[in-house]
């Protein structure tokens, strides 16, 4: 095999790159030689004015810099987004400070009380029948179809009618939260940064108005949970729930829709595997899908103060991409991990950013979604196959699907 060596110019966030492959060679050769790397770029191609990052490629040290995040990294400071389209204002990075991933401290902890209320796996459990329900319809439905896009037919429908559940979103209006929120992550495809500034902002009106109608007509819902203030008197405004909707239309919806993409391409590639997950169902396999589709590549971190991880001094200021996508695959903490293995037990994967105060609240949601969807698709489209390449999103830091012909093979109903 030929030695990796990083050329000159190469970018760990470049969209480029991504839109083609995952840069597993290089990361892997730095896990080896020299895990935590300075990436030199120019001034202003990744919507930051400096001239280079640190590249965090090792499970221990992205899990370190989870922990101290809070202490001695910020997500406030140039927010978790590694990449913003080039010559972007930074007025505009600043704005996506309201986004409660890119807050630090007392303000991020009082967030991430109100929210989590809806999101206890007490909360989330009492969602699984219905949910189910769902999934199987959803199966279903693209089953009778014959053949269609993966994406739009299976793996974007249960994340978004989730969603639209959880929040009150009335069904109808579901897909036009799909539509914006493909547009806020396309703002790296040439051409698309307005687009996706606009979507930002109708997501957000949109958000807001549902927050000032559930004011007057409360329901049953998370609006209303959240914009209620509870016993301390805590409560989100109007504005602080449409950042969360915001929010809630790429991290809820985005991540769960390419990992189940990501996890059935596995399949299909891996027919033991999925041979196994038919006949057994292992309660390892959701954990492995996870791992393996990494669906988001890396968030970013900014040290606050001078601050040494593994053994390489960090100053103040400096922006540090802590690589999901590789430490998912570390040699060191998986055995084995370019094998597809759903039997994989323990599987530490980071997928939802490690720990430390900014752990993915909406792990538990994510993960019974990921579990009903594919025990459907093994009920009810069991000879699933694709029909070609999928194609991938150009972005700097997903690791997204954007569309995958499959033939779903529906057996005759009689």
């Amino acid at each position: 095999m030929q030695p990796v060596t990083i050329p000159e110019g190469f970018d760990f966030t470049d969209p480029e790159l991504y839109e083609k492959r995952l840069p597993h060679p290089e990361w892997a050769h730095l896990r080896r030689t020299e895990p935590i790397w300075w990436c030199k770029k120019e001034p202003g191609i990744d919507g930051f004015d400096d001239d280079g990052y640190w590249v965090v490629t090792k499970h221990e040290d992205v899990k370190e810099i989870s922990r101290r995040t809070n202490e001695v990294f910020s997500t406030w400071e140039n927010t978790a987004i590694p990449r913003f389209a080039p010559g972007t204002e930074r007025e505009i990075v600043e704005l996506t400070r309201l986004l409660f991933i890119n807050q630090d401290g007392e303000e991020h902890k009082k967030y991430r009380r109100i929210i989590s209320k809806g999101f206890t796996p007490r909360n989330i459990e009492k969602l699984r029948d219905h949910l189910a329900e769902k999934a199987r319809t959803i199966v279903q439905n693209a089953a009778a179809k014959g053949a269609g896009d993966f994406v739009i037919e299976v793996a974007s429908e249960l994340p978004l009618q989730a969603i639209a559940e959880l929040i009150g979103i009335p069904l109808e209006d579901r897909h036009q939260i799909f539509e914006w929120s493909n547009q806020m992550t396309s703002y790296d495809v040439p051409g698309k940064a307005e687009a996706s500034q606009l979507a930002n902002a109708q997501v957000l009106s949109y958000a807001m108005e549902l927050a000032t109608k559930r004011e007057t007509d409360p329901r049953d819902d998370l609006v209303t949970k959240l914009i209620q203030a509870d016993l301390d008197g805590e409560k989100l405004t109007s504005d602080e729930f449409g950042w969360f909707v915001v929010l809630l239309a790429v991290a809820g919806n985005e991540t769960t829709r390419n990992a189940t993409t990501h996890g059935m391409i596995a399949f299909l590639d891996n027919p033991d595997q999925w041979e196994l997950f038919k006949a057994e169902r292992p309660e390892t396999t959701y954990d492995e899908i996870l791992r393996w589709a990494s669906p988001i590549s890396s968030f970013q971190r900014t040290a606050t103060e001078d601050v040494e991880i593994g053994g390489v001094t960090m100053k103040k200021g400096d922006r540090a991409a802590i690589m999901y996508g590789s430490a998912n695959f570390d040699e060191d903490v998986f055995e084995d991990p370019f094998t597809f293995n759903i039997k994989r037990d323990p599987n530490p994967h980071l997928t939802f950013g490690g720990n430390g105060p900014h752990y993915c609240i909406g792990a538990n949601l994510a993960k019974l979604q990921i579990e009903l969807i594919f025990n459907a698709i093994a009920d009810h489209m069991p000879d699933i196959t694709s029909m070609g390449d999928s194609t991938r999103l150009r972005s700097g830091w997903l690791n997204a699907i954007q569309d995958w012909k499959v033939d779903f093979k529906c057996p005759v109903m009689h």
